[in-house]
């Protein structure tokens, strides 16, 4: 009998780690296996240890060379200046030891999780390392060295044969997922984020929708700086309900970044933990709907790691396991631990303080502005079907 849904994790995946002050801090991880454990939310029954990818799996999604380089950096052997060539040993993406052996134990993470799924023991499987959705194929980009996900769709294809929906909705546009597959008519891509016209990576509107047998299978929902929850689900639960309906795919892969809320410090939009509440939901219905339950989630961007990022990844598991949302206060013991540490005072219930923030005098023109972008991104969908 298959599990309800399985947690990829183990120690191992600490080791993707820039530096002390860099803003990708895998703690937000152990802050998140914490609270879920210290709620009585995840038992290590429910812990599958992930494996590293091989080469082999790597290049399903990456060239030759650029996986030569991230091997030769992680020994040393190679400069800052010629890294930056491919995207390493720059500022937003350092060189660091092993990162070769990180990077790709982060990538085996999300295969784990896939196999889980594809062979029945669980329905829904989680990778919190992964979602690092800016790699390219030759090329790390935005913190992210080899992008998990576009590895495995490529592995969903070639040893499953599946038809593959990817859903990421981090607040920067998922660039790397999106031109790995943008001429592949088996592979459907779906981006909710903040409009690149002020937030890396600067790509994302709606008029990228897919190349030559790819055409149509490529949706970009760009919202306005300062969206809320209301907004954000409104778009996210209508473009969910008719792309699936649309593309009808084997199995969903979601991206689950937890940037998009008020308090982060990198992005401009203005989401509470309502939306990460409401996201796996919607997720979870679909999978149910559509794909006989398969579900792969892995996590990604999310730099307010100490007040967001554990509250919104444990919604996420509660949703994938069929738990009842958790209310109320936070584990008194998680707080005590974790307080010592944190260098600004810890949120102490599961939801949000409100009000969060003052009014938007502009509120009503961001949601009209957002609802017209909606109607414009899924015009191709309709306009088919008004055909039909």
């Amino acid at each position: 009998m298959s599990k309800e849904a399985v947690f990829i994790y183990s120690d191992d995946q600490l080791n993707y780690s820039f530096s002390e002050t860099h803003p990708f801090n895998q703690k937000r991880i152990v802050l998140t296996v914490d609270l879920l454990k210290k709620a009585g939310l995840l038992e290590d029954s429910d812990i599958i240890p992930p494996r590293m990818a091989t080469d082999e799996e790597l290049l399903l999604a990456h060239d030759a060379k650029f996986v030569d380089i991230v091997k030769k950096a992680s020994k040393g052997e190679i400069t800052d200046s010629v890294g930056e060539m491919y995207g390493i040993g720059t500022e937003d993406t350092p060189i660091f030891p092993n990162m070769h052996e990180a990077s790709a134990m982060l990538v085996g993470g999300t295969l784990t999780a896939v196999d889980e799924v594809m062979s029945g023991r669980a329905r829904h499987a989680l990778n919190l390392g992964g979602g690092l959705h800016h790699g390219f194929s030759g090329r790390a980009s935005g913190f992210c060295v080899y992008n998990d996900s576009s590895v495995a769709i490529k592995y969903l294809q070639k040893k499953y044969k599946a038809r593959v929906l990817y859903i990421d909705t981090d607040a920067h546009h998922g660039d790397g997922v999106q031109w790995s597959f943008y001429d592949d008519p088996e592979v459907c891509t779906l981006s909710i984020h903040e409009t690149g016209r002020y937030l890396f990576p600067g790509t994302g509107s709606i008029a990228e929708r897919g190349n030559g047998q790819g055409y149509g299978t490529s949706f970009n929902f760009p919202i306005d700086a300062f969206t809320e929850d209301d907004s954000f689900l409104d778009i996210y639960r209508t473009a969910m309900t008719e792309v699936m309906e649309f593309f009808k795919p084997d199995v969903i892969l979601t991206q689950n970044g937890a940037d998009a809320h008020y308090f982060d410090p990198l992005t401009h939009l203005y989401g509470t933990m309502k939306i990460f509440e409401e996201i796996p939901r919607v997720a979870r219905e679909m999978a149910n709907k559509y794909c006989e339950g398969r579900w792969i989630a892995v996590g990604g961007g999310g730099y307010d790691i100490w007040r967001v990022v554990p509250r919104a990844w444990s919604h996420l598991w509660v949703a994938m396991s069929g738990q009842e949302v958790p209310r109320g206060p936070l584990p008194k013991n998680w707080l005590e631990t974790w307080q010592k540490e944190a260098p600004i005072p810890l949120i102490n219930t599961w939801e949000d303080p409100l009000p969060l923030y003052k009014a938007i005098p502009r509120k009503d023109e961001i949601t009209e502005k957002n609802a017209q972008m909606l109607s414009q991104s899924l015009h191709i969908i309709r306009a088919e079907n008004s055909n039909d």
